[in-house]
């Protein structure tokens, strides 16, 4: 691979599967450069109509908080669909949800402080465009086909492949919003333990953060239809992975996996490239292709790991991705209950003895049921709210032995977990009861 400068032409070696490995690698810190990112998504809505927001509705609201707020537009075709300021950003989902992703923070008060904000600084501009935004896992009313597509080009490949992949594969992506934490490992080891601590623990998550039992205006049989649509997306890219509980597990183990997927697309000079289902190691093999001519590079490794879509995702740091959207103080209780869970060495070594027998079947079967039955799912012939009991008291316990007073942030879901009724339950019992089975109610319930 060949590379010309101004005075000169530098050539560099072919990209290697060690050099995958030493890209995840290159995440470690020491803990005491560990910090938290938290990302969330949001429906917007017409006031007015309840229906969703268009394109146009979209990109005002990116350009008033750009220019009030003194954010950098991202463009694309001459169209804003994005903003970013420091090391924070906003973006757009497929279907037209906004997106915070955070800066890296040291405590749960910076990342809560962030949300608050960036919330008032949408509020303060969609409230004179007559736009809500809702905070729940499924948009409640509207049919796919009342769905905006965002023209960002490389969502026409993402949508294509669900398309084909399976009936519900657009839908995850169109009108599903999460919540998610992002954080650091300081060693493969401590990934590892992270890793399966966390795939395991995701479905108990979900069903503490089930938010999503409306489709199309009514009851879907679901407490959390967001996490359940996943299982029928796309099999090899999304929900539990089981080779994380394999004592071969590591960072190479990883690169084998994502190795073997599909690539969707390249990015050539602004340009999306259309890579026909080849596989990454295709691509670094020289496999005769229309894209043979092109070399791989560490950015379209980055590029491709980032079109992988489980319930825990690995980076230069782990995400966890198995909670519904909902109201703030459940948005701020999630990295609350990862951070105490994972950043604290007794708790996260508690958990792992807990999960250790648990078998990779039982897992799967928690992955299947929790998005129906929540923390009624029976687990061991007890409820799983027991479990929730027992890792909301680990995360707890770590969070006081972080020392910054951040156990308050779980109140919002320990009140769930004391309850045993998640917030999908709540919504189904107002609209049953209060709302009298008219969905509209939700809108003003959930608006933030």
């Amino acid at each position: 691979m060949v590379t010309a400068t101004a005075s000169s032409v530098v050539t560099t070696k072919p990209l290697t599967k060690e050099d995958l490995i030493a890209y995840f690698a290159s995440g470690c810190k020491p803990k005491e450069m560990w910090r938290i990112g938290t990302e969330h998504e949001k429906f917007g809505f017409e006031v007015k109509t309840l229906r969703p927001l268009k394109f146009e509705q979209i990109t005002a609201l990116l350009n008033g908080i750009a220019e009030r707020f003194d954010w950098d537009k991202v463009m694309e075709n001459e169209r804003t669909i994005g903003l970013t300021q420091g090391m924070k950003s906003i973006s757009l989902e497929p279907g037209g949800q906004l997106e915070l992703s955070g800066a890296p923070l040291e405590t749960l008060h910076q990342t809560c402080d962030e949300l608050h904000s960036h919330l008032h600084q949408v509020k303060n501009v969609a409230e004179e465009l007559d736009i809500g935004f809702l905070g729940i896992g499924y948009e409640p009313k509207s049919s796919i086909q009342d769905v905006t597509l965002v023209p960002k080009r490389r969502f026409d490949f993402v949508n294509d492949h669900l398309a084909r992949a399976s009936l519900s594969g657009p839908d995850v992506f169109l009108r599903t919003c999460t919540v998610q934490v992002n954080l650091d490992y300081s060693s493969e080891n401590d990934m590892i333990k992270k890793f399966r601590a966390s795939l395991a623990l995701q479905p108990v998550v979900t069903a503490m953060f089930a938010n999503s039992p409306f489709s199309n205006g009514k009851p879907n049989g679901f407490l959390s239809v967001r996490s359940h649509i996943y299982l029928d997306s796309v099999k090899n890219r999304t929900g539990m992975l089981p080779f994380v509980f394999d004592d071969s597990f590591g960072f190479e183990r990883y690169v084998e996996y994502a190795l073997d997927l599909p690539m969707l697309f390249l990015i050539r000079n602004k340009t999306y490239l259309n890579c026909r289902g080849m596989t990454f190691r295709d691509f670094m093999s020289g496999k005769i292709s229309h894209l043979s001519k092109e070399q791989p590079t560490i950015d379209d490794w980055e590029t491709h790991i980032g079109t992988i879509w489980p319930d825990v995702r690995l980076k230069k740091y782990l995400e966890m991705r198995g909670a519904d959207g909902g109201p703030l103080g459940m948005l701020c209780a999630l990295p609350a209950f990862w951070v105490g869970l994972l950043y604290d060495e007794d708790s996260l070594q508690t958990t792992l003895n807990m999960i250790d027998d648990w078998t990779p079947e039982e897992i799967e079967m928690l992955r299947t049921q929790v998005p129906i039955t929540g923390l009624k799912t029976m687990f061991r012939d007890m409820p799983l709210k027991h479990v929730a009991e027992d890792i909301l008291k680990l995360a707890k316990d770590g969070l006081d032995r972080r020392g910054y007073n951040e156990t308050g942030f779980l109140n919002a879901v320990a009140e769930v977990v004391r309850t045993g009724v998640t917030p999908a339950e709540k919504l189904l019992e107002l609209y049953n009861g209060d709302w009298g089975q008219n969905i509209d109610h939700v809108f003003r319930g959930l608006q933030y």
